[in-house]
């Protein structure tokens, strides 16, 4: 009888698993733009107390650094060419910070920023938002691939959300032209 039974259920597993296989799947995967930059874990700051953040336009990556090593690493999109270039230089993450804003003379707002030149001017921030925080799809699409900001660097939302709860005011931050990193982080550190 308990053979009869296990081959019954056996029967019926192998039914309902090939029943499975069968049916479409719908599930939505979360745009790129959404997730964490890396599938590791982000670093804890508190173990890092020398934690940088480098910033470079020719890759449109950011870099969380520390004791000359690259700890993270984060798609951005830095400023287009002309007066919306990121300047760049040695700056520090400043006291302004905030979970939205919306500029109505660009038409563009975002999550989670944080100020880091000229006062509330010069942010990190996530992906562009409409004036009701609605991402942009099609800004969003261009992250890490384009520079298209106005002058801000853009983060993922999972990124920039991070950067936002983590980073501290007096971070240092170095925006570059470059793409040569290990000098970067060796001329930084």
């Amino acid at each position: 009888m308990r053979k009869t039974i296990f081959k019954l259920l056996l029967v019926l597993g192998l039914c309902l698993a090939g029943l499975g296989t069968t049916l479409p799947v719908q599930a939505k995967s979360t745009p790129f733009w959404q997730r964490p930059s890396e599938k590791k874990a982000y670093p804890n700051v508190k173990k890092h107390p020398k934690l940088w953040v480098l910033v470079s336009k020719k890759t449109e990556r950011t870099y969380l650094v520390d004791n000359g090593k690259i700890l993270y690493t984060m798609l951005s999109s830095t400023g287009s060419k002309g007066e919306n270039s990121t300047p760049t230089g040695t700056f520090t993450i400043q006291d302004e910070r905030g979970d939205f804003f919306y500029n109505q003379n660009s038409g563009e707002g975002a999550k989670y920023w944080v100020s880091w030149k000229d006062h509330g001017i010069y942010l990190f921030h996530s992906v562009p938002t409409d004036q009701n925080g609605n991402f942009i799809t099609k800004e969003a699409n261009q992250l890490g691939k384009r520079a298209n900001s106005h002058g801000c660097v853009r983060l993922s939302v999972a990124d920039a959300k991070w950067f936002y709860q983590n980073i501290q005011t007096g971070t240092k931050v170095v925006i570059s032209n470059s793409g040569n990193i290990k000098h970067l982080v060796k001329s930084h550190s």
